[in-house]
């Protein structure tokens, strides 16, 4: 982490929604692009990494047969099992990226405002193994503020530069503002299912 925890632990110890996720226009706006941005209407395991208080992770929810939810901080966590204590699809657990990565292979990989929190190294070390673990139609999401952000090591900029860079997969998508960065790489091309989108 270019951050320590205790970082995280002071934010948290202030508020319960630090990033104003619940209330902010900003924050609810995008993510309804985010869950816009996903091709497919139905994946069977997703992970989340930095889920903070599961606000990202009530809406990837329904969408999923199994998510797995991850965060560093202990109040996060329990912040997030509260949140989500009505989807018995989803589990939180404890861990910081990249050594605590989860066993077992995602369809969909989401890390939204996670890769400036990390030294270079150690996001290298979070997309190989994001790249490492997709099924064969598998697809990583990534979407962060562009503004640098004090005591982080990265920018948004340079967390999606090296995220072009290592991540060996087609950017299928990409969605820019003055504001933050939302990119798709996917194994499979970028197609909707009319018919589903339709009825």
């Amino acid at each position: 982490m270019s951050v320590n925890a205790g970082y995280f632990e002071q934010l948290f110890a202030s508020s319960d929604d630090p990033w104003q996720f619940r209330t902010r226009w900003y924050e609810r706006r995008k993510r309804d692009l985010i869950m816009a941005c996903l091709p497919r209407q139905h994946y069977e395991t997703v992970f989340e990494p930095a889920c903070a208080n599961g606000e990202l992770s009530a809406a990837l929810a329904p969408r999923c047969e199994k998510l797995l939810c991850q965060d560093g901080d202990p109040t996060a966590v329990r912040l997030a099992r509260e949140r989500l204590v009505d989807a018995p699809q989803v589990q939180v657990e404890q861990g910081w990226l990249p050594a605590d990565w989860p066993d077992g292979t995602f369809d969909l990989i989401v890390l939204g405002e996670i890769g400036y929190y990390l030294s270079a190294a150690d996001w290298c070390q979070v997309i190989a193994r994001a790249r490492d673990c997709l099924t064969p139609a598998g697809a990583v999401l990534a979407c962060h503020w562009l503004a640098p952000i004090d005591g982080c090591a990265l920018d948004g900029r340079q967390v999606h530069a090296l995220l072009e860079q290592h991540l060996p997969l087609p950017c299928v998508l990409r969605h820019e503002e003055a504001q933050f960065v939302l990119e798709l790489w996917s194994r499979e091309s970028l197609t909707f299912d009319l018919q589903e989108t339709c009825r």
